[in-house]
């Protein structure tokens, strides 16, 4: 199963964790990454989340993050098939950098897109080309 993880999904492990949500979206999220490791599931990387990362001011999570790339069995590159695809994905609501994250996993063929961000979240009904939840929910999913 090929999924591709946000930059929200990335740094959930470095926000605040006395919140249950992000508490057990963490667990969630560090359980993904264990099966990723073991080959149980296939990481999709891009051009996106190499740019998103490059911006984080806290140099630690920047190299945490930026490490997982190795893991990737797919890194999507900008093109004009990502770039249709985003136009498309933007429409529905969903933020220019968010819609590239989402154009990135469909054109790779992603069977998920997870994100902790709420706005992308409460929009994902709109996205027919995608299976779009949370860790917790692909969890809920996958190991049901």
């Amino acid at each position: 199963m090929k999924i591709y993880l946000d930059n929200c999904c990335f740094n959930r492990p470095f926000d605040d964790q006395k919140q249950l949500r992000i508490k057990l979206e963490t667990e969630a999220k560090l359980r993904i990454q264990e099966d990723i490791r073991s080959g149980s599931h296939q990481l999709v990387w891009s051009y996106i989340l190499d740019y998103e990362n490059s911006r984080n001011p806290f140099r630690e999570r920047r190299e945490q993050i930026a490490r997982w790339r190795a893991y990737s069995k797919a890194n999507i590159e900008e093109d004009e098939k990502v770039m249709d695809i985003a136009t498309r994905v933007n429409q529905h609501g969903i933020k220019k950098m968010d819609s590239l994250h989402i154009a990135c996993a469909i054109a790779a063929e992603a069977d998920y897109f997870l994100t902790t961000d709420d706005e992308i979240l409460k929009r994902a009904i709109h996205i027919q080309d995608m299976r779009i939840t949370d860790p917790i929910g692909f969890i809920i999913e996958v190991l049901s």
